[in-house]
Formats: structure tokens, C-alpha cells, sequence
């Protein structure tokens, strides 16, 4: 009797198991459901190399998937060699939108049409980043008359913080022309490289944006230890995302704000700390206003601009 009456408790709890598996399994409160069906199926999204870029990959992996999920269509996103590669590729690879650093877009906005959508905020509550100039603590420069003959470290011809930002910083310290000021001048691709050309004594001075420095600072001691800070910009938006002009006015629509409610659902949230920020705020021409300054002042004319290094 005892045993039958085992066997019928053991059969009972097994029963409860299986039916709560099965209601979790058909629960759909937080299942992402399209509000709207589209006649595009498919999205690609060009990402700028500000970093390694299998880290850059690793990053907007599950913003890809939420995406896919909530928008109910494939979105594809294609990482790019160089940052002047996105206004090349934009077109030649069909691209529907991308992931803009501030002067990628204005170059993007004025050659191509495209209109932005969206930026996300940083863990610190910022949507925006600044350009650093910096030097090795050792290296004896303080001010750009202990630059001249000098190695400097750019980051590519199309970025704020690591081109448009030195040449203002130049131009406005008395040096027109750096690359006949300095011995030596080179781009070393992405912020992160540019970064540890200066660490690494490859260079003597360097410039990127401050979240790419102050993210590597937290992880290497070195580079609070050894670098210095000389000159910083203004604010530009963190690198947002731009959508081509004839992208459907629903898919842009949906796209948005998908983005902007990211943080007020759990899945959401999830994503966001994977992609390490707070959520997404809109971005609008005016939002790069001092970009525009920077390239006025420097003389750079944005619908003619060679972007591409040589």
C-alpha cells in the first residue's frame, strides 16, 4: 500500500512538472510579437571599425537578433574594414541603414541623403563621446611646440575624435599643415589600435574618443599609468544609427522605436547590458551641429571630401 501510494505521489509530481514546462513553453507575455508586416524582409546595417572588430561583432550579436525578433524580418549587419568604407559601401552593397560615428554621418548626410534614427546611451547616462589628444607621460610633450618632428598616431581620415578633432587641435595652436610639422603621421585604423600605438612607443601622440580610451584605461592599468591627457573636444552624439532616405517611412518608423523602448522591457534590458548602454535617445541633424563647426573651421567641404587614407 505504501509503495503504491509512493508511486501515485511520484506519477502526480511528475504530471505538475511536465504541465508547468508545458505552460512555460506556451507562455507568450514576453514573446516578441511584430506589431506590423513589411514588405521588405531583410535589413543590412553597415558597422564602423571603432574597435577590434571581433569585439565589435561579439557586441551587436544579440542587437541583431532583438531586432530581427521585434521588427519580423532578417536584420543583417556587415562590418566594415575602414571607416571611408561606408559611404563606398553603402551603396555598392545596398545598405538600408548604419551605425554612424559623428563625421561618417555628416560625410554620409551630405553625400548620400541618409537621416538619422537613434543613439544609444552610455553606462555613465551620456549619449555623446569628446576626442582626446595624448601623449606617454615620459615623452616630454606638453604642448605642440614639443610636437613638431614628432610621431603621431591618427585614428582614419573620416572620424571626429581621431582625424577632424587633431587637425582643429593643429589649426588652432598656429600648425596648418601637421604632416609637415610632425616627422611622422599614420592611421592606425581604429581607436583602440591608435591607442596602443602610443602605449606601445610606436607613436608619440595619439588621438581617439574618450569611451574607447576610458573603457581600455579600466581594463589596462598602463593606460592611466603611462598615457596623459593633453586636449579634449566638445561633445559630438555617440555613434548612431542612419537609415537611407526611401527606407520605407513604416520600417523607419518601427526601427525607432523599437530602439527607444528597449530599456522598458526585460528582454530589452538584457540586450542593452550586453551592448553596454543604459538605452537609446533620438538623434537629430541638430545633434551635430559642432561637427559641422569643426569641418568649417578646418576647411573641410563635406560633399567633395576624400575621406579614403593615403
Amino acid at each position: 500500500m505504501i509503495v503504491r501510494r509512493l508511486h501515485a505521489v511520484i506519477v502526480l509530481l511528475l504530471l505538475s512538472a511536465l504541465l508547468q514546462i508545458q505552460a512555460g513553453c506556451t507562455d507568450t507575455r514576453n514573446a516578441p510579437i511584430p506589431t506590423k508586416t513589411f514588405t521588405q524582409k531583410e535589413l543590412l546595417i553597415g558597422l564602423i571599425p571603432e574597435q577590434n572588430i571581433f569585439r565589435q561583432r561579439e557586441r551587436y550579436s544579440v542587437l541583431k537578433r532583438y531586432l530581427s525578433e521585434r521588427l519580423g524580418i532578417t536584420v543583417k549587419f556587415t562590418s566594415l574594414s575602414r571607416y571611408g568604407n561606408i559611404i563606398d559601401h553603402f551603396l555598392s552593397e545596398g545598405m538600408d541603414g548604419a551605425f554612424f560615428g559623428s563625421f561618417t554621418y555628416a560625410l554620409a548626410h551630405e553625400q548620400l541623403g541618409v537621416e538619422p534614427l537613434a543613439r544609444p546611451i552610455n553606462l555613465d547616462g551620456t549619449s555623446t563621446y569628446h576626442g582626446y589628444v595624448f601623449v606617454r607621460k615620459d615623452s616630454g610633450i606638453r604642448k605642440v611646440a614639443d610636437m613638431r618632428g614628432k610621431r603621431f598616431a591618427f585614428v582614419e581620415h573620416a572620424t571626429t575624435a581621431g582625424y577632424l578633432f587633431p587637425m582643429y587641435f593643429f589649426r588652432s595652436n598656429g600648425v596648418t599643415s601637421p604632416r609637415d610639422y610632425l616627422s611622422t603621421s599614420f592611421f592606425a585604423g581604429s581607436h583602440d589600435a591608435a591607442i596602443l600605438a602610443v602605449l606601445n612607443r610606436e607613436a608619440d601622440i595619439g588621438a581617439a574618443k574618450n569611451t574607447i580610451y576610458d573603457q581600455m584605461s579600466a581594463e589596462n592599468r598602463r593606460i592611466e599609468q603611462e598615457l596623459q591627457i593633453l586636449s579634449a573636444s566638445g561633445v559630438v552624439p555617440q555613434n548612431g544609427l542612419a537609415v537611407r532616405r526611401d527606407l520605407a517611412p513604416e520600417l523607419k518608423a518601427e526601427l525607432k522605436k523599437i530602439l527607444l523602448d528597449m530599456d522598458k522591457n526585460p528582454e530589452g534590458a538584457e540586450v542593452l547590458r550586453h551592448f553596454g548602454a543604459r538605452g537609446f535617445v533620438e538623434t537629430t541633424e541638430k545633434d551635430y551641429a559642432y561637427v559641422y563647426s569643426l569641418c568649417d573651421k578646418v576647411g573641410i567641404h563635406l560633399k567633395s571630401y576624400r575621406y579614403k587614407n593615403q
